[in-house]
């Protein structure tokens, strides 16, 4: 292994912890590491949806261990969202445009957080 492989098997579970520590499952940070890393782009959609499903399950076995998980608001989601997944991965983009489009929401991401107002606690039902 390169000193790179190492720094990048280094960098993943720091991502997978510092996601999983506010409640997300870090795909964004897994994307953004594979691209970095000059992964192709078939490898970076799986292994960032393998590694997100895995560190998304632990967090949601201790939300819902903590009585948080509401199953109608869950169904109405996945109603949605399954379907909208399965023919997203059925779309096949040029690796040229894909790594264009996942800059752009990424640095999208990175702005809104670094420029967002900060906002009052509010109590979600």
């Amino acid at each position: 292994m390169t000193g790179e492989s190492y720094l990048f098997y280094t960098l993943i579970p720091l991502v997978a912890f510092f996601y999983a520590s506010v409640g997300h499952g870090g795909a964004s940070g897994y994307l953004a590491l594979m691209a970095l890393f000059s992964f192709p782009n078939d490898m970076m959609k799986q292994t960032a949806l393998l590694l997100n499903l895995f560190v998304a399950g632990i967090a949601f076995f201790q939300y819902y261990k903590a009585g948080h998980f509401n199953k109608r608001l869950f169904l109405f989601f996945a109603l949605g969202s399954v379907p909208a997944s399965f023919i997203g991965g059925l779309w096949s983009l040029d690796p040229w445009l894909y790594k264009k489009i996942l800059g752009f929401i990424l640095f999208f991401a990175i702005a809104r957080m670094l420029f967002k107002k900060e906002t009052t606690d509010r109590h979600i039902k």
